[in-house]
């Protein structure tokens, strides 16, 4: 069986740390930019579950799909042109619909499963199925144990799909638990890259620092692997304008005693990032954040076609050669 690094050939010079449809925008942009197989992207995985029996990664579908030219570019996740045959039987059936499942998104779920369930680790079935829908750039999970993602709230503790899809992130957050992150290792492929003198740059995406990249810092190795390596560090906003492009980051900041602006990001992130790129709008907080020692690019960071995002994407890779 294929270990999950036996695969990598190719000199990674950039890694991307990324959740799901925020960071998949900005990781297509770094793929047009960069030499596609010197960049790693490595996507969360603690919202992973199993529904229907089926093993499912949202995230990591979220980044092939985005970067295969295969997303639903109207709702940014699943599949365009899906259709919903499956959905509807099992609501026939009286079966659970809360979590949509395509009938394309379908076969990868299944293929997935099998492949598990024969033993196969998930990095080396993600990149399977990136040679299959002809990704050049690595997308692999940050660890190949498992790691989950548990939501504590005023009703309890309910899983991290329970708290995003079932119950659309309306329960106050209290705090956030990554079950397996006290085991869990960097997958092989991360793990080398963490620890290579030929690395340049680490992006933390715009993704939301709580509930997307939290879960990859949480891995045993990464964030002191960052610290350690003598690549620049740049984290990409989620915030613009005191509120966050998409998804709940604001309702998290608020939730988790924050306040909702791009400076609280920048502190949250302050003891491992070098730089930030921070949107025009909020020049207001890039002093505060240079108190902080961290080095300020002040950029358009709305990525709405392609052609913002490989905007962006440049911005980046310029600003980290500037450090």
């Amino acid at each position: 069986m294929q270990e999950s690094g036996s695969h990598c050939k190719h000199t990674i010079t950039h890694l991307a740390l990324s959740g799901g449809i925020g960071g998949a925008k900005l990781s297509l942009g770094l793929e047009h930019v960069i030499q596609s197989p010197k960049l790693m992207i490595a996507g969360n995985t603690g919202d992973d579950f199993r529904h229907m029996g089926l093993y499912i990664s949202p995230d990591l579908d979220t980044l092939m799909y985005t970067l295969s030219g295969r997303s639903d570019p109207e709702r940014g996740w699943g599949l365009a042109k899906e259709t919903w045959s499956f959905m509807e039987t099992i609501k026939e059936m009286g079966g659970e619909t809360w979590f949509q499942l395509g009938d394309r998104d379908l076969a990868t779920h299944v293929e997935r499963t099998n492949r598990l369930n024969k033993g196969e680790k998930l990095s080396a079935i993600t990149s399977l199925f990136c040679s299959k829908y002809g990704i050049e750039a690595q997308i692999i999970p940050a660890t190949d144990d498992p790691l989950q993602t548990l939501v504590e709230t005023m009703e309890g503790l309910i899983s991290f799909q329970n708290y995003f899809v079932r119950e659309q992130c309306k329960p106050k957050i209290i705090s956030l638990q990554f079950n397996g992150s006290e085991t869990a290792k960097p997958c092989t492929d991360l793990e080398q890259v963490l620890s290579s003198s030929k690395l340049e740059t680490v992006i933390i995406c715009p993704s939301n620092p709580f509930l997307s990249i939290d879960p990859i810092l949480s891995v045993k190795g990464i964030k002191e692997g960052l610290k350690q390596n003598r690549a620049k560090v740049i984290a990409v906003t989620p915030i613009v304008g005191g509120d966050a492009v998409k998804g709940p980051t604001a309702k998290n900041l608020r939730d988790l005693g924050y306040p909702v602006s791009a400076l609280a990001v920048a502190k949250y992130y302050s003891s491992f990032i070098d730089g930030f790129i921070l949107d025009k709008e909020d020049v207001q907080d890039a002093s505060l954040i240079e108190s902080l020692g961290i080095k300020v690019c002040l950029e358009d960071t709305i990525m709405i076609d392609l052609k913002s995002k490989i905007r962006l994407a440049k911005r980046v890779l310029d600003f980290s050669k500037s450090l």
